[in-house]
């Protein structure tokens, strides 16, 4: 039967007694003034990781506030090295079974061996690239009275001072609207401003990447191609020669005094205000960069500098003020935000500092990731190397969806778009991979890839780059922003053809497990993870690890529910309904309790590992809960405490997933913790997750695992208020939240219960809310809006 959100929503409405008094309104209440949140500092950024970053979704920028010599470090997300047409290692269907065997005959280091030879291409080194640096050389003497800030709310950095006792601003922004980062300074000071622009690049191994010239009066140009001369493949050097071209130009909008022009610089002299727009084109998105930057530059003078802000600010808020976080103040914000951090790491608890960093999670998805561009990578858009840490590419092991575990429930869903664009390509490509390698059909997706989508495995090691999870993993997006949105065009347009290939690729390449029968992937691993084998030594593969047996099952129970609800009947569907039943459950309990990691009871050769792959059905999936598998939920909490006590959730990302988990075990104050080390161990003075170094996947796990702590709908026809709220969140309000189902949610608590529920569907329908451990059914039509008072039996 088609889909019907009130039919299926009913079903799972049980009799309650409502203690909430219902209103049913047929508009929102007018909202009161917000403050903007801030970032601001009262020093210069010395290094990287104090810039403040701005973006647009392709370009960006991190501003260092720097009055003697300004630098703001440029990037645009499409800055790659050439494709080359590196193909598919050697490996075949013959080489796999024999891989196969060694693990059933207990050999699993020579197996752990052969699958690197045969089907990894090693290590890689081709990075994404910075796009190259702006600086600005003043000619100050004396500075005083310095501030630098980022507003978030409006995503502008401000930066001002007085230079020879005259105040000088500088104001940043990246322009989604306008595809430009414009730099304005004013200066009060009767001589006005001197000073040198200067756009530059960093070499690759000693060789120049960019020739900078100006062309005209007041017009300097920055040309460059991308190449990676410390470039390796397949573990052997390979200099990649030739990649993305690029093109930058930067025009000076000026009033008082004059813009003398260099051979490749310009110089400003006595000028009172002047304007910076740069704008940049590349050969992956624009055929002819000249004619693009020009015709950009063109409607940038025809707007003018208060009109792009406008519009940028405008834009920029239409997505960040959809949702709005309030804990209790504690009037650290009277603080430069360095000084908080060090507070915070000498005890301090900051709950203001938490609802920053949550909002700070929104910002850089909103300056990294938008329709038509690329997804956001490792860094998100904002690397400054040539050869950058893990080339700054796409991890398919947890790193990339992370990622985006943030954008429905925190009302960012089109910010999805670029993921599944680019998901889209690697399903495409990974045709190719699962046929030639596996003998398979379907698509094969590995756990590390770049721009060009390639989906052949690299890693000189087993355990690090033999994975088998990454396409369900990615399926699991597709089928949650459906849950979100309950978009069935596009899960008949998007979810279905996508998952209908990872699914085909999961039901050929699993295997019958000689020892019970049961249904296996195998060669299997648990990410980046070892156990010691029965020999005393290391290994990584095995035969049906937990991660792989839970991710097929999820891919499997999506597949069969998106038949469903399409009623399409097809000979996939008939093949994997009958491996569904045969297929080993992925969440088996040893004898201390706690979930396996891989197929037998071993020993660990890292018991605190940073990665949590074998709870992956238990977060992000949504396999287990604590209503439906009581036995489960507590052996997921002894898992998590095992890793914890051995050391575990040292990187700040793994930091971040642990306060998702904590919010799923109902765990508040776990959650808590986790929350305070993430802020003592893991954050940058600029708020940055320090993995160490930079990786931004940990802000977007922050402010996802925030969200679950105050609104979890991952239950069926459930929707759970507040579930895991910690006593120093005594009291707030949130606004703007989205559950499963296509609920809009507000809510508003004191003493830590809930005082005020509002809700806004998008369909007709109902679902049960849990609220202060009451359940409350809700009937609705589309657009309804229900508000829930707690009344005075309640209180």
């Amino acid at each position: 039967m088609k889909y019907s959100p009130k039919k299926i929503a009913l079903r799972l409405i049980p009799l309650a007694v409502i203690i909430f008094s219902l209103i049913l309104t047929s508009c929102s209440e007018s909202e009161n003034e917000q403050k903007d949140e801030i970032l601001w500092y009262n020093s210069t950024a010395q290094i990287w990781e104090d810039a403040l970053p701005i973006g647009n979704g392709r370009i960006g920028a991190m501003v260092f506030g720097n009055p003697d010599n300004e630098r703001i470090q440029l990037n645009d997300d499409s800055l790659w090295p050439a494709e080359m047409g590196w193909d598919e290692p050697e490996g075949n269907e013959q080489d796999l079974q024999e891989i196969r065997q060694l693990i059933m005959d207990g050999q699993v280091q020579q197996a752990d061996e052969l699958i690197v030879e045969k089907f990894s291409r090693k290590d890689i080194v081709k990075s994404h690239q910075t796009l190259g640096e702006l600086f600005i050389d003043w000619d100050h003497q004396e500075v005083s009275d310095y501030r630098r800030e980022l507003n978030l709310s409006k995503a502008v950095a401000h930066i001002s001072y007085r230079a020879d006792g005259h105040k000088v601003t500088q104001t940043a922004f990246a322009s989604h609207p306008h595809d430009v980062i414009v730099v304005k300074f004013t200066s009060e000071s009767p001589a006005g401003l001197t000073g040198k622009i200067r756009l530059t690049r960093p070499e690759d191994r000693g060789i120049p990447t960019v020739k900078t010239s100006v062309e005209g009066d007041n017009l300097l140009v920055m040309r460059g191609e991308v190449t990676q001369r410390g470039g390796v493949f397949d573990s052997k050097p390979f200099p990649v020669l030739e990649g993305v071209k690029f093109e930058t130009q930067l025009k000076i909008d000026h009033s008082g005094g004059e813009i003398v022009a260099g051979e490749d610089f310009l110089e400003l002299n006595g000028v009172k205000e002047a304007t910076l727009y740069l704008v940049s084109g590349s050969s992956f998105y624009h055929n002819d960069l000249g004619a693009y930057n020009s015709e950009q530059l063109a409607k940038i003078e025809s707007a003018g500098y208060e009109k792009i802000k406008k519009e940028h600010i405008a834009d920029h808020q239409n997505l960040y003020a959809r949702v709005h976080l309030q804990l209790p103040e504690n009037g650290a914000d009277t603080l430069p935000t360095n000084l908080r951090i060090e507070a915070v790491k000498n005890g301090a608890e900051d709950t203001e500092l938490a609802v920053l960093l949550f909002q700070y999670g929104r910002y850089l998805l909103i300056g990294s990731s938008r329709p038509g561009t690329n997804p956001a990578n490792l860094q998100g858009i904002w690397n400054q190397h040539i050869e950058a840490p893990w080339n700054a590419d796409y991890h398919l092991n947890i790193n990339l969806q992370m990622n985006y575990w943030l954008a429905d429930v925190t009302n960012l869903s089109e910010l999805n778009s670029p993921l599944f664009d680019y998901t889209d390509k690697l399903v495409e490509n990974g045709k190719t991979t699962a046929q030639k390698n596996f003998g398979c059909g379907g698509s094969f997706m590995p756990h590390a890839t770049d721009l060009w989508g390639k989906t052949w495995m690299q890693a000189r090691t087993a355990y690090w780059g033999s994975s088998f999870g990454a396409a369900g993993w990615m399926m699991q997006h597709y089928w949650q922003h459906f849950e979100f949105t309950r978009d069935t065009t596009f899960l008949e347009k998007r979810v279905f053809p996508a998952l209908h290939e990872v699914a085909q690729f999961y039901s050929d390449w699993i295997m019958e497990d000689p020892r019970d029968g049961t249904l296996v992937s195998s060669p299997s691993t648990s990410p980046e993870n070892q156990y010691i084998a029965p020999n005393g030594q290391p290994a990584a593969l095995c035969m049906g690890s937990a991660f792989d047996q839970q991710v097929i099952a999820e891919v499997f129970d999506n597949y069969t529910q998106t038949c469903q609800i399409l009623e399409i009947e097809n000979e996939l569907l008939s093949k994997i309904t009958l491996q569904r039943k045969q297929l080993r459950d992925g969440f088996v309990l040893g004898s201390d309790g706690r979930i396996l990691e891989w197929d037998r009871e071993y020993d660990e050769a890292e018991p605190g590992h940073r990665h949590m792959s074998h709870l992956y059905g238990f977060h992000p999936g949504t396999s287990i809960t604590q209503s439906a598998h009581p036995e489960l939920f507590d052996a997921v909490r002894k898992t998590l405490d095992y890793r914890l006590d051995h050391g575990g959730a040292g990187t700040g990302w793994s930091r971040a997933w642990l306060i998702n988990c904590s919010a799923r075990l109902l765990d508040g104050e776990m959650a808590r913790e986790q929350i305070r080390l993430f802020m003592k161990e893991s954050i940058y003075n600029n708020l940055f997750d320090a993995h160490p170094p930079f990786q931004i996947d940990g802000n977007f796990g922050f402010t996802a695992g925030v969200a679950e702590m105050l609104l979890q709908s991952h239950e069926p026809g459930i929707i759970r208020i507040l579930p895991a709220l910690p006593a120093n969140w005594h009291t707030g309000s949130v606004k703007g939240l989205r559950a499963r189902g296509g609920y809009t949610i507000d809510m508003e608590w004191e003493s830590g219960k809930a005082t005020t529920v509002t809700i806004n569907p998008d369909f007709q329908g109902g679902s049960e809310l849990v609220v202060n451990d009451i359940k409350v059914p809700i009937v609705h039509d589309k657009g309804e809006i229900i508000r829930l008072k707690a009344n005075n039996d309640f209180q």
